[in-house]
């Protein structure tokens, strides 16, 4: 079993930031493109940021200019900072190569940006 572990979530209010790590097996990490999901309440699964193994990042339109992907190989980890958190942000976080491999979804990581 392929354990990806999330974490930094939490409760912040609108403006504020937040980190996510993301630590994955060595044979993942190394080999594919890793990327952050999201999941709001009712909503599909969605792909916010991606980093390759040559540091080449993308961002899905929602979160340009606010989020930034980040990795360290010496960790075997990824980051997600994400600053001027908006409402729209709260959702379950999770990592995982891209395109998504059913067995390697974590538990996730909830963020709720409230006031």
């Amino acid at each position: 079993q392929v354990q990806i572990v999330e974490s930094g979530g939490g409760l912040v209010q609108p403006g504020g930031s937040l980190r996510l790590a993301c630590a994955a097996p060595i044979f993942i990490f190394r080999f594919y493109v890793m990327g952050w999901y999201r999941q709001a309440p009712g909503e599909q699964r969605e792909l916010v940021a991606s980093i390759s193994s040559g540091e080449h990042t993308n961002y899905a339109d929602s979160v340009k200019g606010r989020f930034t992907i980040s990795r360290d190989n010496a960790k075997n980890t990824i980051y997600l900072q994400m600053n001027n958190l908006k409402p729209e942000d709260t959702a379950a976080y999770y990592c995982n190569v891209v395109p998504g491999q059913p067995d390697y979804w974590g538990q996730g990581t909830q963020v709720t940006v409230s006031s």
